[in-house]
């Protein structure tokens, strides 16, 4: 999507040969054209001096520009190149530098007026003309709902925001690097090439979650020509990394609205509130379903999900739309059949079957399927034990038991939670089981429960789940 300093561009250039990157032991995976690739990543977005500058440039340098791209990221800052550093490097994405926070071009940069003109010069062979121009003025929009910008289009000479689609070396000097990686790119305002916006014509543009999606590119792009910079924000449009939502669903978060509006100011008209990402630390978090994943465990919450590995200290945050563009971006419940490799979604009267970053086909389908009564409107928390391959399924104070090996429901359910769980109660947010504890969630506490005693053990904050 984007590079140097106040140019939105990446242009990642093979060098013929690179000092060697700091690597953890066991790292062996990573070969040299990774070691080639994360240099060029770090020389582009995290202004690494260049290999024929040797003054500048030694192993303790390599070293503090690694430790910055993962302090931005929210990684184990370890100054190395391991596996998860890399994973994240190779992700589409915008390439100027990224900072913290919501943050502003140097000097502020802005356009001196609120009435701001653009221009489409040519359009996508992948679209019709009708739907790039609903794109683009929906992309528009996002930012004038919040602001007192007002765009206006023009169809002949010179606009504020001049758009356009063209690949590799199209005009400006900053080369696009085909199919994936680099997406688009745009300038700041200013004069001459200030506020233009490219689209790289070697990638797939859609209306929806294939491919990538014009609206989700364009409205990133537009904050960059209106003075933004990139937001540590996961939530963040102006976070540096592609992920999809759906247009009809799309809301500006407050990260991107503070940050635009201390540039423009506040609209008028605009009383809406703008989602927060969730604070793993607040007290008054809490969850929506909890499950394992092939071995880690997905905590959802509204559009977000943390991921936590067993083996691994880090908890990280990241947009469910990233993973599954497919899934709601609000899920009721989860679990994973341990025996199935397959882990269930809930949402309504639907849910999903997920085979590893897969949806399986023919999804979403009626939890009726389970067996469940008409009268279920939805799940709110799901057990699993993959010891008798049972699964509860709770819904108010009763709970039903689903037999996987035979796919059904046992006789003689629902039953009250309260039989047979003791003092739990109803009405639950989560529920998983680990080293022989079932651990429910309701509001902000966590009850650890003894299915040999039947009895709480111990009542806890929701969040200490994630080292709260």
């Amino acid at each position: 999507m984007y590079l140097k300093h106040s140019v939105c561009v990446v242009f990642l250039q093979i060098v013929a040969y690179c000092m060697s990157l700091p690597l953890p032991s066991g790292e062996n995976e990573i070969d040299n054209a990774d070691r080639i690739f994360a240099e060029n990543y770090l020389n582009v977005l995290y202004s690494l001096p260049s290999e024929k500058n040797r003054k500048k440039r030694n192993v303790e340098t390599v070293e503090t520009k690694l430790r910055e791209m993962q302090s931005f990221f929210g990684l184990t800052v370890t100054g190395q190149l391991n596996s998860e550093t890399l994973a994240i490097m190779k992700l589409p994405r915008c390439g100027i530098p990224d900072m913290a926070g919501y943050n502003l071009f140097p000097n502020n940069l802005k356009w001196p007026t609120n009435n701001v003109t653009y221009r489409i010069e040519n359009y996508s062979p992948d679209l019709p003309p009708v739907d790039v121009d609903r794109a683009i003025k929906k992309a528009l929009k996002v930012w004038s709902d919040v602001t007192p910008l007002k765009f206006t289009r023009i169809y002949s000479g010179t606009a504020d925001i001049m758009i356009s689609f063209g690949s590799g070396e199209h005009g400006d000097k900053y080369p696009f690097d085909g199919p994936d990686g680099l997406l688009a790119h745009a300038f700041p305002p200013g004069q001459n090439l200030g506020g233009d916006t490219h689209f790289d014509e070697d990638e797939t543009w859609t209306t929806n979650s294939k491919g990538y999606n014009l609206f989700n590119v364009a409205a990133h792009e537009f904050g960059h020509a209106l003075g933004l910079q990139h937001s540590q924000d996961v939530g963040a449009l102006m976070y540096p990394v592609y992920s999809y939502v759906n247009p009809k669903e799309f809301q500006l978060s407050d990260d991107d609205v503070k940050g635009i509006q201390v540039l423009y100011g506040p609209s008028t008209s605009d009383d809406s509130e703008h989602p927060k990402t969730p604070d793993s630390c607040d007290q008054s978090l809490t969850f929506d379903a909890i499950t394992e994943f092939r071995g880690e465990k997905i905590i959802f919450k509204d559009r977000f999900f943390w991921r936590h590995h067993p083996q691994m200290t880090d908890i990280e945050l990241s947009l469910i739309k990233s993973y599954w563009p497919d899934l709601p971006k609000k899920v009721d419940a989860a679990y994973e059949s341990s025996s199935k490799d397959r882990v269930y979604i809930f949402k309504g009267r639907k849910f999903w079957e997920l085979n590893g970053y897969d949806i399986t086909e023919g999804h979403p389908r009626s939890i009726f399927r389970f067996g469940f009564p008409k009268s279920v409107k939805r799940i709110d928390a799901v057990l699993h034990d993959s010891d008798t391959k049972k699964t509860l399924f709770f819904v108010g104070e009763k709970y039903w038991s689903y037999d996987e090996l035979n796919g059904v429901m046992d006789k003689g359910h629902p039953k009250y939670i309260d039989e047979r769980f003791p003092s739990v109660g109803g009405n639950l947010d989560a529920a998983y089981k680990e080293n022989g504890y079932i651990y429910f969630f309701r509001g902000t506490l966590m009850f650890q429960y003894s299915d040999v005693s039947k009895r709480i053990l111990s009542v806890s904050r929701a969040n200490s789940i994630l080292g709260c």
